[in-house]
């Protein structure tokens, strides 16, 4: 089976977002005997063309515009389209990331196309694309085949194992002219809330808290913990809501869906909302108190006692480790 793909690569501060090389590995499960096709959009991205290519892409499209610096809706939408226009894709899959959430459902809409979204798993089986997805705030789990028209869909990032890196590929960088016209909406300037080391979607480590951490100083603890690993800090939403720390921390429902490879909880409970954003995390430790809290439930490894004395010891423990690494 030979299918042409293309993927969308995100960039953000100066830097390639890990789920750009995830997208190419998936591409790849599809094309076959055919070619995946990255394509950058931005302000100055050509430079991540041979990264993409050392990571599996077969070719690089560079669409660059000052009015691309930042995501906007229009203006994405109307690059996306140019290039798969004259690109005539079998395939295209984009991140399902917060620009591309919003994004794709744009995009399917103007093409009458279907769409699969929040993608964690591909297969092919004969001329059929079949896709796994989560549903039911990942208490189940739906396949969905695709076998004629465009196969579209959104891939989670920490879900599908990028490529190994192969310094010794090659492949052409072509430089695609975008034409836009009447942009509704031009980013100026962007305030950041939080000032993260790690993308929380895409944090390979997450430490999250509670109320159980009492305060905004409580969440100090659990960022030295998330620096020494390397990872980042998340939040329950009743953490956000007694005003700890800001929304865009917030892991559940109605905030950030997670898939670590080891989530820490820290104080919380358990709620139903926020295992719905964390609980297909690859190993879940729970730290709480109360060792009847519904957090246990879910979490492989659990620790029952107050975190102010338990986050201290694994802290030193882990920089111990981190020492003699």
């Amino acid at each position: 089976m030979s299918k042409n793909v293309l993927v969308l690569a995100e960039s953000k501060d100066g830097e390639l977002r890990n789920v750009s090389f995830e997208v190419i590995a998936a591409g790849k499960k599809i094309a076959g005997e055919g070619s995946v096709k990255a394509l950058l959009v931005g302000e100055n991205v050509a430079s991540f063309s041979e990264q993409l290519i050392q990571q599996g892409a077969d070719e690089v499209l560079v669409a660059e515009h000052s009015d691309l610096k930042t995501y906007t809706t229009d203006a994405y939408k109307q690059v996306l389209l140019q290039v798969i226009e004259s690109e005539s894709p079998d395939a295209l899959l984009i991140p399902h990331t917060s620009s591309g959430k919003d994004l794709a459902p744009r995009l399917a809409a103007k093409l009458s196309s279907g769409l699969v979204s929040d993608v964690v798993d591909i297969e092919e089986v004969g001329e059929e694309v079949i896709f796994t997805r989560p549903i039911y705030s990942g208490k189940a789990f739906e396949k969905k085949s695709v076998s004629s028209g465009l196969v579209f869909a959104t891939v989670r990032p920490n879900n599908i194992a990028a490529l190994e890196v192969d310094s010794s590929r090659s492949g052409e960088t072509k430089e695609v002219s975008v034409d836009l016209k009447d942009l509704r909406t031009v980013i100026k300037d962007i305030v950041k809330k939080t000032s993260g080391k790690v993308d929380l979607a895409e944090a390979k480590v997450i430490v999250a808290g509670g109320r159980g951490v009492k305060s905004a100083d409580g969440f100090k603890p659990l960022e030295e913990l998330a620096d020494i690993l390397g990872g980042a800090v998340g939040a329950s939403r009743g953490a956000c809501d007694a005003e700890y720390c800001d929304y865009s921390l917030q892991i559940g429902q109605t905030g950030k869906v997670v898939t670590p490879e080891l989530y820490i909880a820290v104080g919380i409970s358990g709620a139903i909302q926020h295992l719905a954003g964390m609980s297909n995390s690859k190993v879940i430790v729970a730290i709480n108190k109360d060792e009847e809290a519904p957090i246990f439930d879910v979490a492989d490894y659990g620790l029952v006692g107050d975190l102010f004395d338990i986050l201290p010891i694994l802290t030193e423990e882990f920089k111990k480790v981190k020492a003699g690494a």
